[in-house]
Order: C-alpha cells, then sequence, then structure tokens
C-alpha cells in the first residue's frame, strides 16, 4: 500500500521528539493511572527494570479513540511484537518510503512499555494513521477490529520482505498472481495463517482446494443467548453449500455448479485472533448481538480445524481481549491484557489501569480475543533511539 505522505523516518523522528520534548513526564492528577500493587519508592522508579508502570501505561482519549487505545493496549500485551520494536531490529527492515506508521508504532510501543509515564497521549501514531486514512482522525467511533486489520497491514507494508518461493500445484491464494514470489515480515511471522477450502462440485464430484492467507479471523455466533468458543468455531468450519450466486465454476464440467465447501487450517499462527462477529447487518436493518461468549483462558484446542500434518501447536492461551459495551451507534470499547512480568491480568479503560481478578476476564463483552500458543518472554531494551 502506497503511503501518501512525503516525509521519511528522519523527519519523523524530529516531529517526535518536538512532540514529546514539551511533554510532562507524569500527566496531569485527573489523569492519573490508579494501580494499588505499584507502590514503588522513587529510587526504585530510576531502575528501569522495576519501573512501576511498566507495561501498564494509560492512553488518552483523545475524542471517541478508545477502539484506537484497546486495540493498542491489546498489541502492547505481545512481547515479542513489542521486543521487535524495542530492541531497534524494526529499523533495517524500514521501507523509507511508507515507514511513519512503523516508526510511530516503535516509539508508542517504548513509551507504553519502558513505563516512564502512568499515561501518555497517542497523538502523534493517531496523526499519522489519519494522514493514511482520515477516518481514523474524525471524533467519531470507528470499528476496533477494522481498525487492527489497517494497523497490522500498515506495519507488514512498511516491514516486508519479499522472498522466492516454489508453487506447488494449482493452488490458488488470496493474493493472487504473484507467482513465486511471497512477503515475510514480523506481522506475517505472528499473525498470519493460512486456510485451505476444500471445493468439490456437487455435479461430477471433482474436489479442487483454494488457499486464503488470513490473520483475523471472523467468527460467527450460532446463538442468541449463550454459546461457546468452540460453537463459534465448529460454525465456522463446519461444511457449507454454495448456490445460486456463489456457485463455482467447474473447470471439468465447463460451468458453474453447486458445491460443497469446507475450510480447514492449513497454516495455524503464532498468535490467532478472533473477531466475534457480534454486529449482524440485513440491508437496512442493524443490531448488536449481546450474546454471552463462553471463551478459555488457556488451552483452547484448535486441533480439531488444523490439518493433521500441521498440528504442532494445537493448544493456545489467551492474552488479551477487546470488550464492546453499549450498541452499534454507541459505545465504548476497553481492554484486558494478561502482564508479562506480573502474570496477572489488568483492565485498559483509556487513561485508568487496574488489577483485576481472573474470574472477571470472561465478558459478555467480548469483541475481540488473542490466543497465543507460546509464553511470552519479558520485552528488553536493547536499542537507544
Amino acid at each position: 500500500m502506497a503511503s501518501q505522505s512525503t516525509s521519511t523516518p528522519d523527519d519523523f523522528n524530529i516531529f517526535y521528539s518536538l512532540h514529546f520534548l514539551s511533554r510532562p513526564t507524569r500527566p496531569p492528577s485527573s489523569e492519573t493511572v490508579h494501580l494499588e500493587h505499584s507502590k514503588h519508592s522513587s529510587e526504585e522508579s530510576n531502575d528501569e527494570t522495576n519501573q512501576p508502570y511498566q507495561g501498564l501505561t494509560g492512553l488518552r482519549n483523545l475524542g471517541n479513540t478508545c477502539y484506537m487505545n484497546a486495540v493498542l493496549q491489546c498489541l502492547c500485551s505481545i512481547s515479542p511484537l513489542v521486543e521487535y520494536f524495542l530492541s531497534g531490529k524494526y529499523v533495517t527492515a524500514l521501507h523509507k518510503e511508507n515507514g511513519e506508521v512503523a516508526t510511530a508504532f516503535a516509539y508508542l510501543m517504548a513509551d507504553m512499555w519502558l513505563g516512564e509515564f502512568e499515561c501518555i497521549s497517542p497523538e502523534v501514531f493517531r496523526s499519522v494513521i489519519g494522514d493514511l486514512c482520515p477516518a481514523f482522525t474524525k471524533k467519531t467511533q470507528q470499528d476496533a477490529q477494522e481498525f487492527l486489520i489497517y494497523v497490522l497491514n500498515e506495519l507488514h507494508e512498511a516491514l516486508k520482505k519479499s522472498y522466492k518461493r516454489r508453487c506447488s500445484g494449482n493452488t490458488s491464494t488470496s493474493r493472487e498472481d504473484r507467482g513465486t514470489v511471497s512477503e515475510t515480515s514480523i506481522i506475517t511471522q505472528l499473525f498470519e495463517g493460512q486456510l485451505s477450502y476444500d471445493l468439490s462440485c456437487l455435479a461430477c464430484q471433482t474436489t479442487t482446494d483454494k488457499n486464503e492467507v488470513f490473520t483475523v479471523l471472523s467468527l460467527p455466533i450460532p446463538s442468541e443467548s449463550a454459546c461457546s468458543l468452540q460453537d463459534c468455531l465448529e460454525c465456522f468450519f463446519q461444511q457449507d453449500t454454495l448456490t445460486w450466486n456463489n456457485q463455482i465454476h467447474c473447470s471439468f464440467c465447463g460451468t458453474k455448479q453447486d458445491a460443497a465447501v469446507k475450510a480447514n487450517i492449513g497454516k495455524a499462527p503464532k498468535m490467532v485472533i478472533f473477531h466475534l462477529k457480534r454486529f449482524d447487518y440485513q440491508g437496512s436493518y442493524k443490531r448488536k448481538l449481546g450474546t454471552n461468549i463462553y471463551y478459555p483462558l488457556s488451552n483452547l484446542d484448535l486441533s480439531p480445524y488444523i490439518y493433521p500434518l500441521f498440528r504442532k501447536n494445537p493448544k493456545y492461551n489467551l492474552c488479551a481481549v477487546v470488550n464492546h459495551f453499549g450498541y452499534l451507534d454507541g459505545g465504548h470499547y476497553t481492554a484486558f491484557c494478561k502482564h508479562t512480568l506480573t502474570q496477572n491480568w489488568y483492565s485498559f479503560d483509556d487513561a485508568q489501569v487496574s488489577e483485576i481478578p481472573q474470574s472477571s476476564v470472561q465478558s459478555a463483552a467480548a469483541y475481540l480475543l488473542f490466543y497465543s500458543c507460546k509464553a511470552f518472554s519479558v520485552p528488553t531494551k536493547t536499542h537507544k533511539y
């Protein structure tokens, strides 16, 4: 995706520095964050490893930006991603022509993780994102899932590397016509999985397959009262029939035919993000599903949906949640994140950060679920900006 800005990362560094040189090291008392468990002395707070707000920094609401704050808190809880930026590895991969988002993200992750501030303003990051997508600078509520996908895509575009790969069979992907060229980045390494669709023509029984990459899986909700995440997964991965306008063109029959389709996970990502489809649109009619969905905090087993050859890490543990409270036309986003250092759960409600019991993580407001197949280590900073 081409950037609409002509500035370089060096120009951005100057802009970022000027913006933050004038900000106080602590926000006004009305925006302080209440962390009962973090009462350290001033001497301890000078030690980077003992910062009381390390990974527990609030984000100011800039006017209906709770959707952005909740997503950023969840991304900040993913240690491999944070360490990639804290270590400075992103600098060598950065494409200067569209590196503003990745550079702004790196500075923001450093401010959020290193514990120097109780609360910070994500104004610079929002401004950079808004230059590319003006909808995110409007003081209107946006969808957290759409914002997440946009950020992940921009980071991938800024940090991607191309390499040649072999093509096997007639398999096609959602990234059409790339030939032998593929792309990788920290985003694809952590978040990208692959769905494999088995398509069977119901006229001649010929079976073909189609692959499609994903970073977020959008799951249908099969009940209006209560269900489990496994129910949502079974609904997504069940066999379906393609008819009418959804017919496939069967190369053997030479015409469009009804087909049976079934999806499996061909490649499971290290981090799997589930989007619970709570917003239902049917023409002009729209509503929010308030279904209470039970989701496990540990040992989520995805093996029933993964091809046997690729069942290396089928069990996942929850590490973050984006919640949505309210209705379609008005609501509020918050985040629950598991802290790498303390292994405790915290609620992030814009500037307010508070520890919560594990029992509170199960929420009827859950909208995005972040699962990891590996335990996180504590991110460290090895690069000086």
